[in-house]
């Protein structure tokens, strides 16, 4: 296949704009698309087989595009072009690629990736849909393959946040399996079987619900509390100081499909009203414009959030 270079023409600008800092922005198009970028001046010029030279052209004018019309371009537009250039490749979606690097697939899902590779506690908030428990494993995942972290944690409220798991038969973990089988769908796809199985066996990926993380210190872990909206108040704040040296914890739900008999007990939007702007933590928030499922599912979502709105007006 040609390998032939193609000169793309860009300004000053925009070539400064997609080469980034220290050639940050270029080397993340050339891992996506397996070229070689150069800057001789006047532009870029590309170097690869006929694929991936015309993906990471699409890539690279629609970042150009950007950066002549005035705008900032950070690492999370250089994702979110990268990810529209696969996808109009007609290229299996970063998504649909699960073993191996994982792309966001919306501007929101890039920022969230960002976000949990900067700061060390993030909340993702938003509907059903939207990658935030998928995207939050893919990253812990990753940073456990690196070696970045010793332990993935993934810890949620069980039996509608009742934690009522004495009834059920077996032991911890086949208790807890069924509310767990979102995040284990997600690990099985990222990691494969057998190396899930492995790193389990081992005890470098655990799963435990909330009330199994009192009294513990979570140090050089990747910690995901998932479905946060039916933690209480006291559960968040419990769980959120478990925070031990070099771990990092991500913090998912949707405030707005609360199943607690109380609602206003939820301690997730709670947590983020007091936490929004503390140093070390961002808040990711996702609409129904960044459902990645069925494209019915966007439409559902906003048919709810449309129903929710027209009761909560005042007659």
């Amino acid at each position: 296949m040609s390998r032939t270079p193609e000169f793309l023409p860009l300004s000053d600008d925009a070539v400064v704009a997609v080469t980034g800092p220290s050639g940050r922005h270029a080397a993340l198009i050339e891992d996506a698309f397996k070229v070689l970028l150069e800057t001789p001046g006047g532009g870029v010029k590309i170097t690869g087989d006929v694929k991936g030279r015309s993906s990471a052209k699409r890539a690279l004018l629609a970042l150009a595009e950007r950066a002549d019309a005035g705008h900032e371009v950070v690492e999370a537009d250089i994702r979110v072009a990268v990810g529209e250039a696969h996808s109009a490749g007609g290229q299996a979606s970063p998504r649909a690629v699960r073993r191996g690097a994982v792309s966001p697939k919306t501007k929101n899902q890039a920022a969230y990736m960002e976000q949990m590779a900067r700061h060390p506690l993030v909340f993702g908030l938003g509907p059903a849909g939207t990658g935030k428990t998928f995207l939050a494993v893919a990253q812990g995942a990753g940073m456990l393959l690196r070696g970045e972290v010793d332990r993935l944690i993934v810890t949620r409220p069980a039996v509608e946040a009742g934690e009522k798991l004495g009834f059920l038969p077996g032991d911890l973990n086949e208790k807890v399996d069924p509310y767990m089988a979102p995040v284990w769908e997600a690990l099985t796809d990222i990691m494969g079987a057998e190396q899930l199985r492995r790193r389990r066996d081992k005890g470098e990926i655990e799963v435990a619900p909330i009330a199994f993380m009192r009294g513990r210190t979570l140090a050089h872990a990747f910690v995901i509390v998932d479905e946060a909206q039916n933690c209480s108040r006291l559960q968040m704040k419990m769980v959120l100081t478990r925070l031990g040296e070099g771990a990092r914890m991500v913090v998912t739900g949707d405030p707005t499909q609360i199943d607690l008999l109380n609602p206003r007990d939820s301690g997730l939007a709670h947590a983020v009203s007091i936490l929004d702007g503390v140093e070390g933590v961002a808040v990711a928030r996702f609409t129904s414009t960044d459902v990645v499922r069925h494209p019915l599912v966007e439409r559902i979502v906003k048919a709810y959030d449309a129903d929710a709105a027209l009761v909560a007006t005042p007659r």
